[in-house]
């Protein structure tokens, strides 16, 4: 396939993506998309995005192209920033399958989405490369933060078996009117019987989305935290 013009020389798109905009003539938007939403590093507000967040979900494929996808889950800014262009993630004790680690050994591509479901209720994609570290080569890194320095370091209880490096390739964010209202995916969470602590500002459809959730959210951490497929 020829280059297309209408495309950003310095973005990677794939064939079949451009093929599509072809064939459902989207190309004009997806032209404005990439101009104006796709950036190859990570900008400072999609920093401070990112330490805020409590879950993103990771998308891997092996090498014959078969996908998994996984929730990852811990306290505000368990996904580390070490730069624009790098951040990791511990990987916790599961069930032992390791299909996302499994994958990203043999193929390194990684796709991570952030949502941030009551405050901002944007997504942040970002998309690159993954290495699986050992705790002991954390310390090589440089830049490394020292807390994660400390949580590398193996003691006894719980410990992190790897971690997650990701060289970014792109990052774009997306509002929540493109994928429906983000208060009816929070509406869906297992609550308990505590009091709710909602922002004392929210739209009518938020509101709506909140009477079904009265109660302290279980953001299901202690599954997530111990590790995914």
């Amino acid at each position: 396939m020829k280059p297309d013009p209408s495309v950003p020389s310095s973005l990677d798109i794939c064939a079949g993506e451009l093929a599509a905009q072809e064939r459902f003539g989207s190309k004009a938007r997806a032209a404005q998309f990439y101009e104006k939403q796709i950036v190859n590093a990570l900008n400072f507000r999609m920093q401070e995005f990112i330490a805020r967040q409590e879950m993103c979900w990771i998308a891997t494929a092996d090498q014959e192209g078969r996908c998994d996808s996984s929730l990852r889950a811990g306290p505000p800014g368990f996904v580390h920033v070490l730069d624009s262009r790098r951040l990791m993630f511990p990987e916790y004790r599961g069930n032992g399958v390791m299909a996302s680690i499994g994958n990203l050994l043999t193929n390194p591509q990684i796709g991570m989405l952030f949502l941030d479901l009551l405050q901002s209720t944007v997504g942040l994609h970002v998309n690159g490369r993954a290495r699986v570290l050992k705790n002991q080569e954390v310390a090589d890194i440089p830049e490394v933060l020292p807390d994660v320095l400390e949580a590398a370091q193996v003691k006894g209880g719980r410990h992190p078996e790897c971690w997650v490096l990701v060289d970014i390739d792109e990052a774009y964010i997306h509002c929540s009117k493109k994928d429906g209202d983000f208060s009816l995916i929070h509406s869906c969470w297992v609550v308990e019987n505590s009091h709710a602590e909602i922002s004392s500002v929210e739209s009518p459809s938020r509101r709506a989305g909140h009477k079904h959730a009265r109660g302290k959210t279980r953001w299901f951490q202690k599954r997530s935290e111990s590790g995914g497929r």
